[in-house]
C-alpha cells in the first residue's frame, strides 16, 4: 500500500518542478521509502511513497521500470494473486529479480497489455503507467474502488496538462492547481454526506471511476472500462444459481477461504478488524482456520452501551482463539479526533463513523501493518435494514394514488411547526411527510438515503448532477428485482465513495494497509448470481448465506444477533460537548461572508435542532464538516 502522484504537461517541462513536493505530501501513506521518475522531454513525471508490505528490499522500489524498459509504473495497492501470475509468466520468458507484485504487474502488462493484465489481477490498486514507446500515460483504478485516484486539470481552462494523486493534498501542492469549488458537487455532498465519483469538491478535479482506465496520448484522451459492476450485477440477476442451498454455501465458503488466504500473504504482521458482526467475524474465522498461530484481532468499545459492540467481538475472538486487543474509548477520546477529520479526508466527508474508524486504525497500527476488514458484505448479500424498510414504505405508498398523496402533503406542510411538537413523535412524523410526494421505487430509495432532500436550498445557484444511482435503470418491478437494484445502487455509490473512502483515509493516515476479502471481484461476481431467497432467509433474515458459512465456525448464538452500526452519538454531542465548536462554525456572519451556503437556512436548522428536532443533526454534521474543511482550506 502506498501513495502515488504525477504530472503530465505536454510542452511544459517546467510543470514537473513541484513533483517532489506533491510526493512529500503523501508521506503518511508510505513512510518506508519514496521515489521520483521524470522524462523532461515527454513532460511527464511519476511519484511514489512506499509502505513496504511485499519484497521489503530495494527491489520493490517505485516508480519501477519494466524489464524491457518500455513501461514505467507507479502503483498503490496489492495484486494478491501475484505468485500465481508469476508462475504463468515465467515460462513465457519474463525474468524476475525480486519478489514484489509490482514487478509481476509490469511483466503482465508487457505480456497482455494493461487491460488484459488488470483483467487477470485479483487485487486493489490505483496506478499510473507511462508507455515510453507510445508516449502514453494511463491511469487506472481497481474494480470496486478500494483505492482512490484523483485526476486534476492544470490551468484556468483545464488545458495545461493533468495532475493525479492518491489524495487531493498532493494536487494542491502544484501552483498550477485550480482550486475553484464545484457548487454542483457540493449539492451532491449535502444529499449523500460524501461526494460521489466522478465528482470532487473542485471543479477541475475528477475521481477515476472503479474499473476505469483513462489514457492520455498525443492523439487525445480516452476512457475505457475493463470491468463494470453494473454489467456483472445485471447478468447475475438474470442468471441466478439453480443449485440447492448446501451447494451454494459450499461454493461460497471455498471462494471466501481463497480470498482470505490471498490477503493474508505479506512480509509484515497481519491482523483483522473485528466488530463481532457477521462480516468481520466470518473474515476472522476464515483467517484463523488457515493460520498456525492466533490471529491478531482488534476492536474498540464505547462507554455508551447503545454503541458498544465490544462484548460481541470479544466473544467471537475467544471462541476462535484469536489474540484479541480491545480499546474502550470515551466521548472525550472521540471528540479529540474531530478536528483532524478535514485534514484526513481532504474534501468534505461527513460519515460520522469516520471518527471511531480513525481510532480503530490507530489502535491496530500499533500492532500490525496489514488488517483485513469485512467491508462489502451488506451490499453484496442484502444486509442493510433500509432495504426491507424501503420495500414496506413503497407498498404502503402505492395504495394511495400519487395526486392524492401530493395534495395531502401540501396541506399538511401548512401546519405550524409547533403543532407537530404536540403530537407523540410529531417531529419525526413531520420529517417523513416529504415521502408522500415521491413517485417511483428508485426515487423513493434515493429519498430515504438522502440527508438533505433538496440540497439546492442550502447551496444557492447549484444544479445538482445526477449520481450513478440516480441514473441507474430498474432491474424489474418484483420485490427481488428491487432489492437487487438497491444493492447495485450501493455498490456503485455508497460502497466506494463512503465506506471504502472512509477506511482508506483512516487506515492510510497511520500507514496501515486495509484489505477487503469480501470485495474480491470473484466474490462479487458470485454474489451477483446468488438468488435473493439465499440472501434474505426466513423471516427476512439478512445475509442468510453469509450466516450459513459463519455458522460452520462459531456457535449460532454468535451468528444471530441484531445488527449494530459503527456510530457515535452526534445528536447528544452537538447539544453538549460540541455545542461551542458548532456555534462557531455555524456563525451566520461567517457563512454570509464566505458566500457559499445559505446562512438563513443553516440558522433555521440549528435553531430547530436546539428546540428538539433531532433529525437535523445529520444535516448539521454535514455542514459542520464542510465548514471545518473550508476553514482549513482557506487558512493562511
Amino acid at each position: 500500500m502506498c501513495g502515488i502522484c504525477g504530472i503530465y504537461a505536454p510542452g511544459d517541462a517546467g510543470a514537473l518542478a513541484p513533483l517532489a513536493a506533491m510526493n512529500a505530501s503523501l508521506a503518511h501513506r508510505g513512510p518506508d521509502g519514496h521515489g521520483l521518475w521524470t522524462d523532461p522531454d515527454a513532460c511527464v513525471g511519476l511519484g511514489h511513497r512506499r509502505l513496504a508490505i511485499l519484497e521489503l528490499s530495494p527491489l520493490g522500489h517505485q516508480p519501477m521500470q519494466s524489464a524491457s524498459g518500455r513501461y514505467v509504473l507507479s502503483y498503490n495497492g496489492e495484486i494478491f494473486n501475484h505468485a500465481r501470475l508469476r508462475e504463468e509468466l515465467s515460462p513465457l520468458g519474463h525474468p524476475f529479480r525480486g519478489g514484489s507484485d509490482t514487478e509481476v504487474l509490469l511483466a503482465a502488462i508487457e505480456q497482455w497489455g494493461l487491460a488484459g493484465a488488470l483483467g487477470r489481477a485479483i487485487g486493489m490498486f490505483a496506478l499510473a503507467l507511462w508507455d515510453r514507446q507510445e508516449r502514453r500515460l494511463s491511469l487506472a483504478r481497481d474494480r470496486l474502488g478500494v483505492k482512490p485516484l484523483y485526476l486534476g486539470r492544470l490551468g484556468l481552462d483545464g488545458r495545461g496538462g493533468v495532475l493525479f494523486g492518491s489524495e487531493l493534498k498532493a494536487l494542491r501542492r502544484h501552483p498550477g492547481f485550480n482550486a475553484g469549488l464545484d457548487r454542483d458537487a457540493l449539492a451532491l455532498y449535502f444529499r449523500h454526506n460524501y461526494i460521489p465519483a466522478p465528482h470532487s469538491i473542485y471543479a477541475q478535479v475528477q475521481k477515476i471511476l472503479p474499473g476505469e482506465i483513462v489514457t492520455f496520448a498525443p492523439s487525445g484522451e480516452t476512457r475505457t472500462r475493463y470491468w463494470d459492476a453494473e454489467t456483472v450485477w445485471r447478468q447475475g440477476f438474470a442468471e441466478p444459481f439453480t443449485a440447492d442451498a448446501q451447494e451454494v454455501t459450499d461454493a461460497l465458503e471455498r471462494l471466501l477461504r481463497d480470498a482470505v488466504a490471498l490477503r493474508m500473504l505479506a512480509d509484515v504482521p497481519v491482523g483483522a478488524f473485528l466488530s463481532g458482526g457477521v462480516d468481520s467475524s466470518l473474515v476472522a474465522a476464515l483467517m484463523q482456520k488457515q493460520s498456525a498461530r492466533p490471529v491478531r484481532t482488534f476492536s474498540i468499545g464505547f462507554a455508551e452501551a447503545a454503541y458498544d459492540e465490544a462484548p460481541h467481538a470479544r466473544a467471537v475472538a475467544r471462541h476462535l482463539g484469536c489474540a484479541h486487543t480491545e480499546l474502550t474509548v470515551s466521548a472525550h477520546d472521540l471528540l479529540d479526533i474531530v478536528p483532524d477529520m478535514p485534514r484526513l479526508w481532504d474534501e468534505p466527508f461527513a460519515d460520522s463513523s469516520q471518527i471511531p474508524t480513525a481510532i480503530l486504525c490507530r489502535l491496530t497500527r500499533g500492532h500490525v501493518t496489514v488488517a483485513l476488514s469485512g467491508d462489502g458484505g451488506d451490499e453484496l448479500f442484502s444486509g442493510y435494514e433500509r432495504y426491507p424498510w424501503t420495500l414496506r414504505a413503497h407498498r404502503l405508498l402505492s395504495v394511495v394514488p400519487g395526486p392524492l398523496r401530493r395534495t395531502a402533503h401540501a396541506a399538511l406542510r401548512l401546519l405550524p411547526t409547533a403543532f407537530w411538537g404536540l403530537l407523540p413523535h410529531g417531529h419525526k412524523l413531520r420529517w417523513r411527510l416529504d415521502v408522500m410526494r415521491v413517485s417511483g421505487f428508485e426515487a423513493l430509495y434515493r429519498h430515504f438515503v438522502s440527508h438533505l432532500k433538496d440540497p439546492r436550498i442550502l447551496v444557492p445557484g447549484a444544479r445538482e448532477p445526477e449520481s450513478a444511482a440516480a441514473l441507474l435503470r430498474p432491474l424489474g418491478d418484483t420485490t427481488d428485482a428491487r432489492r437487487a437494484w438497491m444493492s447495485l445502487a450501493d455498490i456503485l455509490g455508497y460502497l466506494p465513495d463512503d465506506i471504502l473512502t472512509k477506511v482508506d483515509r483512516a487506515s492510510m493516515a497511520v500507514a496501515l494497509e486495509a484489505r477487503t476479502p469480501l470485495l474480491d471481484h470473484r466474490v462479487v461476481e458470485f454474489a451477483a448470481h446468488v438468488p435473493l431467497h439465499l440472501k434474505v432467509g426466513p423471516g427476512g433474515q439478512s445475509k442468510w448465506l453469509l450466516r450459513q458459512v459463519l455458522g460452520r465456525h462459531v456457535p449460532q448464538a454468535l451468528v444471530d444477533r441484531p445488527k449494530m452500526g459503527f456510530g457515535v452519538p452526534i445528536a447528544a454531542w452537538l447539544r453538549a460537548e460540541l455545542k461551542a465548536w458548532a456555534e462557531d462554525l455555524l456563525s451566520p456572519a461567517t457563512i454570509r461572508r464566505q458566500g457559499i451556503l445559505d446562512a438563513a437556512f443553516v440558522e433555521h436548522m440549528w435553531r430547530e435542532y436546539l428546540a428538539g428536532e433531532d433529525n437535523w443533526c445529520h444535516c448539521l454534521w454535514d455542514v459542520l464538516m464542510f465548514q471545518a474543511w473550508l476553514g482549513q482550506e482557506t487558512a493562511p
